[in-house]
């Protein structure tokens, strides 16, 4: 197949540029973490009830105040599992995303009520799944970055980690299974094959754990733990991918959406790390974060 040079060019100029406004919404403070996984959440949220309107047309036909409500309610997770540091002089956002979670969960079956002549069960069940799978991703990943292997320094070391193995992982992944992918994985996604996912999966906790080695806060959690949460992120990521893969077969679309040229939206980039956020953070609520790293 001839090598299309435009899409080519798209394609790095835009990967390229996501990673720009990655490491500096990851690296450079806390504010600029908690920015851009807002502007993420939001946009895989809008993406989201395109992609269930799409499969289910009833849900188009929810009122407004349900369709943003839900993300803002959504949005409120990730408030309220910041911590102190997230603070304007005494005013911090924790106690405010309590607040405005409490009432957003009180208002919006009130709206339902008042504002439709049928209130359905299920389009309010499509949403309360939007935010086990979207919102509360994010707000544990919030939460992982107060949470710092090196102590009283601030740090996005967990998240980095995080989102590290799902580079990695999809990176290795693509190259072994073009290499030697022959046994389909599954027919929701027929370009990965097992070869590719074992393989990218093993060299992510390879890559993985040898890079921490070299990586200042990362060195003080010890390699069994990055062993560990490597490949609960590899194995977890590619569930989510697969996932996310079913929906869009569902909604008959190719990608989630177009925010960016040549690689789709915001769950196409994203979908990996939704999933494995909340078993990664599992596992280091029960095995790190009262422990000494």
């Amino acid at each position: 197949m001839a090598l299309n040079r435009q899409t080519l060019q798209t394609r790095s100029l835009t990967a390229v540029v996501f990673v720009v406004v990655m490491l500096a919404g990851l690296l450079i403070n806390h504010w600029t973490f908690f920015i851009l996984f807002s502007v993420i959440h939001f946009g895989c949220w809008i993406e989201y009830q395109k992609i269930v309107g799409i499969i289910d047309p009833g849900y188009r036909n929810i009122t407004s105040f349900h369709r943003y409500g839900t993300m803002l309610a959504g949005w409120c997770l990730m408030l309220y599992f910041t911590n102190d540091d997230f603070h304007f002089g005494d005013f911090t956002l924790h106690p405010v995303g309590f607040w405005l979670g409490m009432l957003f969960a009180f208002l919006l079956p009130i709206s339902e009520l008042l504002l439709t002549n049928n209130i359905s069960i299920k389009n309010i069940s499509y949403s309360f799944l939007g935010i086990v799978y979207l919102s509360l991703s994010f707000a544990l990943l919030t939460d992982l970055l107060t949470l710092n292997p090196v102590p009283h320094e601030s740090s996005p070391a967990f998240p980095v980690l995080i989102i590290a193995c799902m580079w990695v992982n999809d990176t290795m992944a693509y190259l072994v299974g073009s290499w030697i992918g022959e046994t389909p994985l599954s027919p929701i996604s027929p370009k990965k094959t097992w070869e590719g996912t074992v393989g990218g999966i093993i060299l992510c906790v390879l890559v993985v754990c040898v890079l921490s080695r070299f990586i200042g806060p990362l060195k003080n959690i010890a390699l069994v733990h990055i062993f560990c949460i490597a490949l609960i992120a590899a194995i977890a990521g590619t569930l989510g991918d697969l996932l996310e893969s079913k929906l869009k077969r569902m909604a008959g679309i190719k990608d989630s959406g177009t925010i960016m040229p040549g690689h789709g939206g915001f769950l196409d980039r994203f979908d990996s790390l939704l999933l494995a956020t909340p078993f990664v953070w599992l596992y280091i609520e029960l095995f790190l974060r009262h422990a000494a790293l």
